[in-house]
C-alpha cells in the first residue's frame, strides 16, 4: 500500500512557481546564473523525445487539453507515461487537473509564451 495522500475528485494540480522563466530575449541581456538555471530546466524537460511528443500531443489537443488516455500510446509503458507527464508538469510545462478517475494536462501558456519570447531575435 502507498502512503502517498488521496487526491480528492477534483484537484488541479498548477505549475510550480519556480519553473516561470523570468528571462528577457536572449539578445537583450546575458542570462544570470538562477535565470539560467530555471529556464534550462524548461528545455532541459522537452529534450526528451517522448517527453517532446507528449508535450505536442497535450497542445495540439482539441480544446487545448488532453486526458491521458487519450495521449498514453507513445511507445512506453503507461508508468513511464505517467513519470514524463510528472517531469513536463514539474518544469512547469503542463497542469493537471484529476476528475474522477483520469488525469487531464494543459500546456501552461504563460510558461511557453515566456520561453518563446526568450528566443525571439531581435530582427
Amino acid at each position: 500500500m502507498s502512503n502517498a495522500k488521496a487526491l480528492p475528485l477534483l484537484e488541479r494540480q498548477p505549475a510550480p512557481e519556480s519553473a516561470v522563466p523570468c528571462c528577457p530575449p536572449l539578445t537583450e541581456r546575458p542570462l544570470t546564473a538562477e535565470e539560467a538555471e530555471r529556464t534550462a530546466g524548461m528545455f532541459k524537460a522537452l529534450g526528451d523525445p517522448v517527453r517532446l511528443r507528449l508535450f505536442s500531443l497535450v497542445a495540439s489537443h482539441e480544446g487545448g487539453e488532453a486526458c491521458v488516455c487519450d495521449i498514453s500510446d507513445v511507445g512506453v509503458s503507461q508508468p513511464t507515461v505517467s513519470h514524463h507527464l510528472k517531469k513536463l508538469r514539474e518544469a512547469g510545462l503542463l497542469t493537471s487537473e484529476r476528475r474522477g478517475t483520469w488525469v487531464y494536462y494543459r500546456v501552461e501558456p504563460s510558461v511557453v509564451a515566456a520561453m518563446g519570447q526568450m528566443l525571439k531575435i531581435a530582427g
